[in-house]
């Protein structure tokens, strides 16, 4: 039997919710008032779940009311609800439309609610973004620096460059602190450090933007970051496999630190010498070395995990 879904389109201003492709519909503000009222919408017609597209973070406020509200709600991928709006002939596109298309997608991928990220968790996310980019900013300002000679721009950007290290020594110690305060970050960031080359920043973001580690099996875990090799044969032809997708922040740290573990670690330096020996590209090694920390680390975590249901 199928659920009664209502599928919701969110912009800037607007909550444009539908139940199913061609059901009853609502638009209401993107406020808690509005939110509310799409609650109560959801519950006049029995709504089960509520689905959403992610929409650069303006998804957060109706996805965080409604569950606090007892709605079970779900976010997916816009790329895939497109894909799948045009597949099954929707060239049309309005908000309307796409709110159906959006519960559409969700019954015929069987979706389940998503549970919220804890507060916890949510803040070790700000925090590892914010550091992020001081990081980024740091580095602007060192290379501009290097094409100045004026007295009073160097001042400048000393002092800019003062300041951006006192707050990244401040978001380094707070994220220090919230993961020593949480027993299974403590866990897993024990487990993480026995890999030489690992170090707190990889674990601040890994915590952050991959708290599934250590749950997943290792082929979904690699897929998830998007360090999978996808097939891409057909008939006759075997095409050459390549990675797409998944979540490219976690990939990009994962990049940079193992090729420093593979300068460390007996096994790594085995394995790339190896690939390297096979005429394999440097990009193709890169990618196999990243995907062999992250099922490292996979398998660490979730070693820890057990150990601690098991304490």
């Amino acid at each position: 039997m199928a659920r009664i879904i209502c599928g919701v389109d969110v912009s800037g201003q607007r909550l444009d919710g539908r139940i199913g492709p061609d059901g009853p519909a609502v638009s209401v503000e993107r406020s808690a008032k509005g939110v509310e009222q799409l609650g109560g919408f959801c519950a006049e017609h029995g709504v089960e779940l509520v689905v959403m597209e992610a929409t650069g973070g303006l998804e957060k406020l109706p996805f965080g009311l409604l569950w606090a509200a007892g709605l079970a709600c779900a976010v997916v991928n816009p790329r895939q609800v497109r894909r799948f709006a045009e597949a099954m002939g929707y060239l049309e596109k309005t908000d309307d439309i796409d709110a159906g298309v959006i519960a559409q997608f969700a019954q015929v991928k069987n979706l389940v609610g998503q549970v919220p990220a804890t507060l916890n968790q949510e803040r070790l996310r700000a925090l590892v973004v914010r550091l992020r980019q001081l990081t980024d900013l740091k580095v602007v300002q060192t290379n501009q620096r290097r094409l100045l000679n004026d007295p009073d721009a160097l001042a400048s950007i000393d002092e800019i460059t003062a300041l951006i290290r006192h707050q990244i020594r401040g978001f380094e110690t707070a994220i220090a602190e919230l993961l020593g305060g949480d027993p299974v970050w403590r866990a897993l960031d024990q487990a993480f450090r026995e890999i030489k080359g690992v170090a707190d920043r990889t674990v601040a973001h890994l915590m952050a933007q991959m708290p599934e580690i250590g749950t997943y099996s290792n082929k979904a875990i690699a897929k998830l970051a998007g360090l999978a090799p996808l097939a891409r044969d057909s008939g006759r032809r075997s095409g050459q496999r390549s990675i797409y997708g998944g979540r490219s922040q976690v990939r990009s740290i994962l990049f940079v630190v193992a090729a420093v573990v593979a300068r460390h670690e007996p096994d790594f330096i085995a394995f790339r010498q190896r690939l390297l020996d096979a005429g394999k590209p440097k990009m193709a090694v890169r990618v196999a070395l990243a995907r062999k920390l992250l099922v490292r680390l996979n398998a660490k975590a979730r070693d820890a995990r057990r150990a601690l249901v098991a304490a």
